[in-house]
């Protein structure tokens, strides 16, 4: 089964509106419950999975810039939402017998470990399922940026992120029906294009580190297994 695995170690991006589900704030436990069932499948296929999840379920940093506020305090209180996130999805995890870290980029030891590249493979090659929490400990960068560092460090052949819609269009296909949809983009059409999956600099770290970018729907039951095993449906940004 493993030799079709088009992927063998994947970094994960989970944003904190997809934990949310349709409620208006929070985390529904329903919804991280299956996409915990969606990992312990992709788990279960041989792949090696870790974890970055953001935390606009909980708090955005800009929102406290944009009346005025600090930036830094305000991005500070979006990294705890972070870990919040990470600790919930852990419990998912755990409770399928997954077994499961938590590695904050903010130093909380009576809550969970700090990170470090080193301490973050040692537990992949135990087998572990590595979630980061705390994007990347520092102010100004989204915890988009944060997914494109950690698939850097931890060597993953693929980063996935996982968006509200089943790929990458020209424009909203929510509100533009006649937005198109790619199935495959460099990294250079995505930045040349304005295309906005992922910050400009998460675009760009991926790029320097030629790791590709798999853009899927995180609502679809099964899809992150599917598209790790040739199927499904997913944008595919290259070199």
């Amino acid at each position: 089964m493993t030799s079709e695995i088009r992927y063998r170690r994947v970094l994960l991006k989970v944003s904190g509106e997809a934990l949310m589900g349709d409620q208006g704030f929070g985390i529904d436990v329903a919804v991280a419950d299956r996409i915990a069932s969606d990992i312990a499948d992709a788990r279960r296929l041989g792949v090696e999975i870790s974890v970055v999840v953001g935390g606009g379920n909980i708090f955005r940093g800009v929102a406290v810039a944009s009346k005025g506020g600090d930036r830094v305090t305000g991005d500070h209180m979006g990294m705890l939402g972070t870990v919040i996130n990470a600790l919930a999805l852990r419990t998912s995890l755990t409770k399928l017998g997954i077994d499961t870290i938590v590695l904050s980029a903010i130093a909380m030891p009576e809550i969970c470990e700090s990170f470090s590249q080193r301490t973050a493979l040692a537990h992949q090659a135990a087998g572990r399922v590595v979630i980061f929490a705390g994007g990347t400990g520092n102010p100004f960068f989204t915890t988009d940026s944060a997914g494109a560092l950690r698939a850097a460090e931890m060597g993953a052949a693929a980063l996935f992120k996982g968006t509200q819609v089943d790929g990458i269009y020209s424009d909203d296909p929510k509100h533009n029906p006649d937005a198109v949809r790619f199935d495959r983009l460099t990294h250079d059409e995505v930045l040349g294009r304005g295309l906005a999956v992922m910050d400009i600099a998460a675009v760009a770290l991926a790029r320097e580190n030629h790791i590709p970018i798999v853009v899927f729907s995180i609502h679809e039951k099964g899809e992150f297994a599917k598209i790790l095993s040739g199927g499904g449906r997913a944008t595919i940004v290259s070199d």
